[in-house]
């Protein structure tokens, strides 16, 4: 017995009011379908199928990362009709477990729990009891509790819109019975479709049993068939992100104001200020620290380090005991030596800085390879871009640099040298010596500024 998922992820989502597919829509900045498949995955299945529709070559291109079995469904006829796409790729004694690609948050050990009740010959569903069931199928049940069938909103009777209990679509069972239940479906409803939900009255005709999986956790549930439900999701996602670093000892001096759009490790003692937004694979190593407003991603930063407010950090490394901004601004492929400082209002792009160098203020440095023990003043600029190509800079160990320099690449600058503030440096600088360049001083006496001339 070998375990498929399905997702159903055909629908157009026009109450999105927005060209992209709904199950593209970004939550946390990903997909709503790649948290599926994600969750999907974890469980180990021995194929994750998906189908869709609106979209399609935008679905398929977005989730080429992920190896998926892709069913198309042509037409909308239902959710029925969407899994019957898919029945020809399994097996009579595969275990069938149906996802949808707009519930992105559910929950794996809910998933394992809905198939283990499926076990080999019932049918598990998972459903969830809401104050304000409007909108949901209403699961029935019998005198004993038995579930009997699924009715949706447009075809219930009163008695039956006064139920709670409401059905979220997610089932499992094996594909043996679910093909023979889904070509019996009709289309005699409301809507004119196939619901795969009938499937419940015919497996109760079957005499199999059927397993409903009441969860308490409403918002692993949540389906989101618009922006005002996306920007729920979000809220939903961001506490759930929060209480696991809080399980595990982050301070987060809000948690409501923290935005994690990816992976983030943390060791222990780390504090994260308010509104911080961390992107993609980010690890944060022991004591450090993060201060309100930054956006970090991709970025490994080492124990002790401290990030001041207002900084923008990508696909970077930072050594230990670094000090960062405030307002200072990381571009990819840069790395950071162990306490090394980088001030407000400093660009680093594409260079590496080794121990202990300091770039305090209102500089910029880029295609760079900084030594070990380097002063470099305020203002300091690497003219590192001729128009068309890009060139090096090399800064040897201790050397110190004067303030309003620039530094015309291809360059080296040698090590234990001096550059004299307000120099423009186009040649090699040698070791152990004094290097300047400026221009005469002189006074015009007796001048007088210009006046504009009366009308």
């Amino acid at each position: 017995m070998q375990l498929r998922i399905v997702i159903l992820a055909a629908g157009r989502g026009t109450r999105m009011r927005s060209s992209l597919p709904k199950v593209l829509q970004p939550l946390a900045g990903r997909p709503l379908l790649d948290h599926v498949i994600e969750v999907a995955e974890a469980m180990a299945p021995v194929a994750t199928h998906v189908v869709y529709g609106f979209g399609g070559d935008q679905v398929k291109d977005a989730m080429a990362h992920r190896d998926i079995e892709w069913h198309e469904q042509a037409e909308q006829l239902g959710t029925g009709h969407a899994v019957a796409q898919a029945m020809p790729a399994f097996h009579a004694n595969d275990v069938v477990l149906v996802l949808y690609g707009d519930v992105p948050l559910i929950e794996l050990e809910t998933l394992q729990q809905l198939v283990h009740l499926a076990g080999e010959n019932a049918l598990a569903l998972l459903t969830v009891r809401l104050d304000n069931p409007y909108g949901y199928g209403r699961i029935v049940r019998d005198g004993r509790g038995q579930v009997q069938c699924i009715v949706e909103e447009k075809d219930t009777t009163p008695e039956e819109r006064q139920i709670t209990e409401v059905n979220t679509g997610v089932m499992a069972c094996r594909a043996a019975s679910l093909g023979k239940w889904i070509s019996a479906l009709d289309k005699n409803n409301s809507q004119g479709e196939y619901y795969l939900t009938d499937v419940v009255a015919h497996a109760v005709a079957d005499e199999v049993p059927v397993h409903a999986f009441v969860t308490a956790n409403v918002e692993e549930t949540f389906g989101i068939n618009d922006k005002k439900h996306l920007a729920e999701a979000e809220s939903h996602y961001r506490k759930r992100i929060a209480d696991r670093l809080l399980s595990e000892g982050v301070t987060l001096v809000d948690p409501t104001r923290i935005d994690v759009r990816g992976d983030l490790t943390c060791g222990q003692d780390v504090y994260i200020d308010a509104n911080v937004t961390f992107i993609g694979d980010v690890k944060l190593g022991d004591g450090v620290q993060v201060g309100p407003n930054c956006v970090i991603r991709d970025t490994q930063i080492e124990d002790g380090t401290i990030i001041y407010p207002n900084c923008v950090i990508e696909e970077a490394h930072f050594g230990p005991r670094c000090l960062i901004g405030p307002f200072a601004r990381v571009r990819p492929q840069s790395y950071f030596g162990s306490g090394v400082k980088l001030g407000n209002f400093v660009e680093i792009k594409k260079s590496a800085i080794a121990k202990g160098s300091k770039v305090n203020h209102l500089s910029y440095i880029g295609d760079t390879t900084m030594g070990q023990g380097v002063n470099v003043g305020a203002g300091t600029i690497t003219c590192n871009y001729d128009g068309m190509n890009k060139h090096e800079t090399t800064i040897k160990d201790d050397v110190f640099i004067g303030s309003g320099t620039q530094l015309v690449a291809p360059l080296t600058i040698g090590e234990g040298a001096t550059i004299g503030a307000g120099s423009v440096i186009t040649h090699d600088a040698p070791a152990e010596s004094l290097t300047l360049e400026r221009g005469k001083q002189f006074t015009v006496e007796h001048w007088k500024k210009p006046k504009k001339k009366a009308k």
